[in-house]
């Protein structure tokens, strides 16, 4: 027997063999089901941005109706994740893509009818970010389960969503335009329809170790069974005791505290001011391009210490935020927003792929839950906390200290000897 053939295929065939063990059956209609999803998800805003002004509400009407559905998503995520460990995360997705094709339909009607309440809206809103905290924790486990490649596969999903990210937009401007903001609702709702059916003819397999349980780990089993406080306890004791993991998720508090949140509306109120929503429109394209380009190499690119390399994708970020604050000319801004797409599209591969591979299935979930939770928490805190600093220091001075501290993330993260030193666990090296 030679080297080759005792070490498995290299180079080339090496690569062919993850692809045809990612694109199963499954793993098809998973990718599908995800893709017309975000694709939907995307096109939401402008329509609801678009129909309410049309029907005469204020802008402020606007932003609570986009408000409501990220803050029911962020309380209610958590503990989706106990109950995602618990039944079929599946049966659960399915029922959040049917709850929310019944309330995306319900606000078609509302548009189509010219008779738009906003507390209507509102109930809406907070019933599809309670559905969407249902469907979210249950991606984790399914990618594994679906994924003889876990990074692969977390690859796959990311470009095609961000390819969705920058068709949605356009698609959903073009429908209001030549038809109605009632139209995009039809076709946002249509889109958890596909999705529901792409899952209802998913079959996941059975559960398999974890790369924890096969080195031998002793720890004690998480139980299936048990009230929703002890399910909490026990995901963030799965939190806890893993310091890559809690280690990360403080370093990403900050992160969206201090950069990722107030860059968002101090790019945007920047770019509009001074170069106009066109030449806005254009950056976000470039940046759409580089989380695409972001995910495609993180499906090529196979780091020993998948969370080092990731590092490096943050500090990238950076760049976006640098060039817009320097007051560059608009080319050197899109092309620093490729950059920071690609850095962040990157770090998330890396990122998902660790939680996948290094928890126990049992627990995943809930440990996905709380990832999620932590992630936006501080975001809305770091957006509304970045006017008044930029009226007091200057929105430029703010958006390049937010560079400074994506950089200052990215040394901590590479700092950290628990996040430095995780090497991978999905054994396709």
């Amino acid at each position: 027997m030679t080297a080759r053939t005792r070490s498995g295929p290299t180079g080339s065939a090496a690569k062919k063999d993850r692809q045809q063990r990612l694109w199963s059956r499954d793993f098809g209609l998973f990718f599908l089901s995800r893709a017309v999803a975000r694709l939907g998800d995307t096109m939401l805003p402008v329509a609801l941005a678009g129909g309410l002004l049309q029907q005469g509400h204020s802008a402020t009407s606007v932003g609570v109706a986009m408000a409501v559905p990220t803050v029911s998503w962020a309380v209610l995520v958590i503990f989706a994740g106990v109950i995602a460990d618990r039944v079929d995360p599946r049966r659960l997705m399915i029922g959040a893509d049917l709850l929310r094709l019944v309330s995306q339909s319900f606000a078609a009607v509302l548009f189509f009818s010219g008779h738009v309440v906003l507390w209507q809206i509102l109930v809406i809103g907070l019933v599809n970010g309670g559905a969407s905290a249902v469907f979210q924790p249950g991606v984790a486990s399914t990618v594994r389960q679906l994924s003889a490649d876990a990074q692969q596969g977390n690859g796959a999903i990311r470009t095609v969503e961000a390819v969705m990210s920058l068709v949605g937009p356009t698609a959903a401007g073009l429908l209001v335009a030549v038809a109605s903001a009632g139209s995009v609702f039809a076709v946002h709702a249509g889109t958890y329809a596909a999705s529901a059916l792409c899952l209802w003819a998913m079959r996941l397999p059975g559960r398999t170790a974890s790369p924890e349980q096969r080195a031998g780990e002793t720890r004690t089993a998480p139980s299936a069974t048990g009230g929703m406080r002890q399910g909490l306890r026990e995901g963030w004791k799965a939190v806890r005791v893993r310091p890559w993991l809690w280690g990360v998720l403080a370093l990403w508090s900050f992160f969206a505290l201090t950069a990722r949140g107030p860059t968002n509306p101090l790019i945007a109120t920047e770019m509009v001011q001074q170069h106009g929503v066109t030449d806005y429109g254009l950056v976000n394209s470039a940046l759409g391009c580089g989380t695409v380009a972001g995910g495609i190499l993180a499906m090529r690119l196979r780091p020993a210490f998948q969370l080092r390399a990731g590092a490096v994708g943050v500090a990238l970020f950076a760049v976006f935020p640098f060039t817009v604050g320097s007051g560059l000319p608009v080319p050197v801004i899109a092309a620093g927003a490729v950059v920071g797409g690609l850095g962040m599209a990157f770090w998330g591969v890396m990122w998902a792929t660790s939680i996948q591979t290094q928890v126990p299935h049992e627990v995943l979930n809930r440990v996905y839950a709380y990832d999620i939770a932590g992630s936006i928490a501080f975001l809305p805190v770091g957006e509304a906390l970045a006017g008044p600093a930029a009226e007091l220091f200057g929105r430029r001075s703010m958006l390049l200290a937010g560079a400074v501290c994506t950089v200052a993330v990215s040394v901590a993260l590479l700092s950290v000897p628990a996040i430095r030193r995780l090497r991978r666990a999905d054994g396709q090296d």
